[in-house]
């Protein structure tokens, strides 16, 4: 096994992976003040964006579920890597050699399994798209002529062919160095009667990508007609691929999707690169499974619909009867998405790619242009199988339109399309429809959902001042109470709603994002200017290190801050102070000398309030003649206490 890597490469690696551009090839971020970003967090299912990134801290932290780190953490949390194998990949990213402690470089058999597995695959694309230009490529090179594709738009989305050999592709991977056993791991090979054997043979071949831009998997079309497999093989799930959290073309159209706040989600590959060379850049479709919660979760973060005003996610199925059930199972999962789901299907039953072959380019364009709301499309299909002509026809499309429209959440569009299904049935009776929608809801239950409220009402997804009082995963040093569902519990008592609360922790995230504008003052304070427990061994933290007059750029300040920290926890609650926003009035909300000296005033101002009521409730207690030395020292602290406590208050009011 290979040694550690060595410190000053993992640092290396770190300040030349800029997390925001890292976390970006993940999820939509947006701009949330102050010089942070914003986003849906990757790490749980939530409505309204909790997960932070401050560029200039390289850190990110969500709000939400109380997960944070560096940008290492990112890449090994989201792809289940270890720390190793994190590191390894940034290097990669980031055309870093790594160097290792006992032997320098590590050969290439002793590098982490995920960095081997997309390596092999790297080099089966590449082989496969030699292949396709070679002679024995002809059939793929005819098939994709014949589906409109040049060899240059081949290139573009790197698909190649697999030779019919048995045993081509095995030999060129084993030729540069990788294993049986990767092979067989990867899903680049399967085990025959008398060894390894090509999974993909005679075949054309679409490389898949992560987000990255890894390639994880392959999927392949059968090109000759006496071809006893499948239509459409597909890597089996390996350690790094598992195709319901896989969307093809995402790598390729994740930038777009920002930009224009859609995507297309269409049925095959050939359909990807058909939208994509059409100017539908927002395609992406599925790799070989049904349209599921994984591929829910990319299209949101990658979206970042946090709003039903913005945004469209557009499906397009064939117009035949399989069409039709794949776009109801969307349909299933519409209150899934928080933005405005559509469905695009030809009348003619032609999908993108034989659209593009039949009608150009602009039909392609068209048909995402002529979407229809997913309810519509529903509840239209769904009235389409009844004679329309008849009375009893009516009644029983009625039913069917109101078992559907009586899933939708928001009572105000539910009551829209129940005056749409009234038009379209003729019926001139809303409030018979309104009637028959009612008794389906009934019918559900007290068990169901409730009702959609608005994106300030949802439940469930407390805000970022709702979730401030989490003070990490129990603070630092400190013991917690358990690990709940979303995380380790909070510290009991520990109430973000207290005003001094608020105020030391705005005070501590002042030390540790901006030290520079506290100066000394903050280091003269003591430990029992700080309530919280979490707060004070916040404070002795930073003591340890130096206070924050050593403090030097930003980054360098909260990196010395994390690996002083005893524990995770600490760490963790480190890591929520360095991301969270210091809340400073003014149009740009940017802390400066003025408020960090107000914020250091009123948190000694009450430290000293407490030092003054613990003094006169000593005093009473003593007897002033029996113990008059000692009653007339106090007494003279008591009167000092109160004079700095009023220079204190004015201090405050002057700034």
């Amino acid at each position: 096994m290979p040694g550690r890597i060595r410190d000053e490469d993992v640092q290396l690696v770190r300040n030349r992976s800029p997390v925001h551009e890292v976390v970006g090839e993940y999820l939509q971020l947006r701009s949330a003040g102050g010089g942070s970003l914003k986003g849906l967090c990757p790490f749980h299912d939530e409505k309204t964006p909790s997960f932070n990134v401050t560029p200039a801290r390289g850190l990110w932290y969500c709000f939400s579920c109380h997960e944070g780190g560096d940008v290492i953490e990112f890449v090994r949390k989201i792809d289940n890597l270890s720390f190793t194998e994190a590191v390894e990949r940034l290097a990669a990213r980031a055309g870093i050699e790594l160097r290792y402690e006992q032997g320098g470089l590590v050969p290439g058999q002793e590098q982490s399994r995920r960095r081997r597995l997309t390596e092999a695959h790297r080099a089966a694309a590449e082989f496969y798209a030699e292949q396709l230009r070679a002679p024995g490529g002809a059939p793929a090179r005819e098939f994709l002529a014949s589906r409109g594709f040049t060899l240059a738009d081949a290139e573009r989305f790197g698909v190649g062919y697999a030779p019919a050999d048995w045993e081509a592709t095995t030999r060129h991977l084993r030729g540069r160095g990788f294993t049986e056993q990767e092979l067989l791991t990867g899903g680049l090979a399967g085990q025959g009667r008398h060894g390894l054997v090509d999974r993909f043979r005679g075949r054309l071949i679409w490389p898949i990508r992560d987000l990255g831009g890894d390639v994880i998997a392959f999927g392949a079309r059968q090109l000759a007609a006496g071809d006893s497999g499948p239509k459409y093989l597909n890597t089996a799930e390996t350690p790094i691929f598992k195709k319901s959290s896989v969307l093809y073309g995402a790598d390729l159209a994740k930038r777009e999707i920002a930009n224009r706040r859609q995507v297309v989600i269409v049925e095959g590959y050939t359909d990807v690169m058909a939208c994509h060379l059409a100017g539908v850049t927002t395609a992406v479709a599925t790799c070989g499974t049904s349209f599921g919660e994984g591929h829910v979760a990319i299209v949101r973060r990658l979206l970042m619909d946090d709003t039903r005003l913005r945004g469209e996610v557009i499906f397009t199925f064939d117009g035949d009867a399989a069409g039709q059930r794949a776009a109801l199972r969307a349909f299933g999962m519409e209150d899934r998405f928080v933005t405005q789901t559509f469905v695009a299907v030809q009348p003619d039953g032609l999908d993108p790619c034989d659209l593009r072959i039949k009608e150009g380019d602009a039909a392609v364009r068209d048909l995402v242009a002529s979407r229809l709301p997913l309810y519509e499309f529903a509840v239209r299909t769904a009235m389409s199988e009844f004679d329309l002509e008849s009375a009893e026809g009516r009644i029983a499309a009625l039913d069917a339109a109101a078992r559907i429209v009586a899933g939708i959440k928001d009572v105000a569009l539910r009551k829209v399309y129940a005056g749409k299904v009234d038009r379209w049935l003729g019926l001139m009776d809303e409030d018979l429809v309104l009637s028959r929608i009612g008794e389906h809801i009934g019918a559900r239950g007290a068990g169901g959902r409730g009702e959609r409220r608005g994106p300030a009402g949802r439940a469930g997804n407390g805000s970022q001042a709702d979730q401030a009082g989490e003070p990490g995963r129990a603070g630092p040093g400190g013991a917690g109470r358990g690990h709940g569902p979303a995380g380790p519990a909070r510290p009991a008592g520990y109430d973000s709603r207290d005003p001094v609360v608020s105020l030391e922790r705005q005070a501590l995230k002042l030390a540790v994002q901006r030290p520079a504008l506290l100066g000394p003052a903050f280091d003269a304070l003591g430990a029992d200017a700080f309530t919280v427990p979490a707060h004070r061994a916040v404070r002795e933290l930073i003591a340890g290190c130096g206070g924050v007059a050593a403090a030097g750029a930003s980054r360098d300040w909260v990196d010395a801050l994390l690996a002083a920290a005893p524990t995770g926890a600490a760490r963790s609650f480190l890591t929520r102070l360095a991301v969270e926003p210091v809340e400073a009035p003014g149009a740009d909300g940017e802390p400066d000398v003025r408020f960090a000296e107000d914020v250091l005033a009123r948190v000694e101002e009450l430290a000293t309030s407490r030092q003054i009521a613990a003094l006169k409730a000593r005093l009473q207690r003593m007897n002033p003649v029996s113990e008059q030395a000692e009653y007339n020292r106090l007494f003279g602290d008591l009167v000092s206490l109160e004079q700095r406590r009023k220079l204190l208050l004015e201090r405050g009011e002057m700034a």
